[in-house]
């Protein structure tokens, strides 16, 4: 049985999503965690043998969690749509992000960095791996002409119930005496990361209850479904053939991916390192960006409904290369305040025009079929593209800050990677639906 389209109680649930885990991607992978982890682990240190800086370490968590979701998501999506389990799996990796992020209560110092290290990849499979089930959603519950708002919807929300949270974390951090906490030690930050991964199961769950229940297929186990996934997926790369737009838009996608989330991940710890920022500064710059890009999310769907998505995309990419060429440039901390804005403006507006595009080009998009049962593993091939781009992105960065101790030659090179994007785009076209 088909769910209705458009109905504005699943469409509020789905967008309140990314209200419960941007919490995650803003105080965790962001503001509060990265400049912690490096406070609490040796600036240099070995782990079988090998040697690493805390920074190289954290870069390579990130590439680690990264390339095994990116791994398991094929699998996944192919099983949630062979055994009609699209919101199992997004309910499970929920639950095991957000228990990974309550135990990064426990990391206090080198001697539990394992728990840090372990916690976070935990928390960021969690958060990654369902994205592909939340994403595919999209376009089983709205229509063609409903996905660039309601995207944009869904990352405004984010960005402002996060900003919400960061707000509560950051008094609780300057005063802990306000909620009772002791004055001394890293109590008051690890409580964030407890506070974190309360909102993020609490919204979620909220969320979870309002959008469409699974439809169970009959198999015989999770092998039976796990190889009715793999033929589904294989049928859908032969369809690929069917929707040469499609692989040209995830092409471009792989490529400027790679830049945007590596910049997302990695630009506290560039601020702390090569501009001196302390934790209380870093979180204002994560506000201010947070805040600006609620405007870019809405801004983004603007341009598109007026020009089309192919040259919204264009205009957020050129602003993405300047970006990586001026922070190679920044010297000073009023400086970075101001790219930090930049960022922020098109940090929204490409994911949401990204996830709202691809919708367009894939069955159920563009000419207005019917969605069909296989959404999923579409979005897979979308979100697989997108973990890999950030496995390649982060190792660069990593290697290259190794290799010359500095982190701006990283950034500069980035921006090779939005040329390219914008190359790539140059052949796609989409045809936009009419608005009603």
């Amino acid at each position: 049985m088909q769910h209705p389209l458009n109905d504005r109680k699943t469409l509020n649930g789905w967008a309140l999503f990314d209200w419960a885990n941007s919490a995650f991607a803003l105080v965790i992978t962001t503001a509060i965690f990265p400049p912690y982890f490096e406070e609490m682990v040796d600036e240099q240190f070995t782990v079988l043998g090998l040697a690493f800086t805390n920074s190289s370490w954290f870069a390579y968590l990130i590439t680690f969690s990264y390339l095994v979701i990116a791994l398991l998501s094929p699998l996944l999506s192919g099983i949630a749509d062979a055994g009609g389990r699209r919101k199992w799996f997004l309910q499970l990796f929920t639950t095991m992000g957000g228990l990974g992020c309550l135990s990064l209560f426990f990391f206090d110092g080198m001697s539990t960095m394992w728990i840090g290290s372990l916690g976070f990849i935990v928390g960021l499979i969690g958060f990654a791996g369902g994205l592909v089930f939340y994403n595919s959603f999209l376009p089983v519950i709205a229509t063609p002409d409903r996905f660039d708002r309601l995207s944009a919807r869904g990352f405004a929300m984010g960005y402002v119930g996060s900003v919400i949270l960061l707000i509560l974390n950051l008094a609780m951090v300057q005063k802990p005496e306000w909620f009772g906490l002791a004055d001394t030690g890293t109590l008051a930050v690890r409580m964030a990361f407890v506070t974190v991964g309360i909102w993020w199961l609490l919204f979620a769950y909220i969320s979870l209850s309002r959008l469409p229940d699974d439809e169970r297929r009959p198999g015989n186990g999770l092998l039976d479904m796990a190889a009715m996934g793999w033929a589904e997926l294989r049928q859908v790369w032969q369809r690929m053939k069917e929707y040469p737009q499609a692989k040209r838009f995830l092409l471009a996608f792989f490529s400027y991916s790679a830049g945007v989330q590596t910049v997302i991940f990695l630009a506290s710890i560039f601020a702390k390192k090569e501009l001196g920022f302390e934790t209380a500064e870093l979180i204002v710059v994560v506000l201010i960006l947070q805040v600006v890009a609620i405007a870019g999310a809405y801004l983004a769907a603007k341009i598109s409904e007026a020009k089309g998505n192919k040259f919204a995309l264009y205009f957020e990419l050129i602003i993405w290369t300047l970006i990586c060429v001026v922070a190679y440039f920044v010297n000073g901390k009023m400086q970075f305040y101001i790219l930090a804005g930049a960022v922020g403006l098109v940090m929204g507006g490409v994911q949401s025009l990204s996830r709202s595009t691809y919708a367009k080009v894939i069955p159920g998009g563009e000419d207005g079929e019917a969605a069909p049962s296989d959404t999923t593993s579409w979005f897979s091939f979308y979100d697989v593209l997108e973990k890999v781009a950030i496995v390649f992105g982060t190792f660069l960065f990593g290697f290259l800050d190794a290799l010359t101790g500095s982190m701006r030659v990283s950034i500069l090179i980035l921006a090779v990677f939005f040329i390219l994007g914008m190359v790539f785009l140059s052949r796609f076209r989409v045809v936009t639906p009419p608005l009603d």
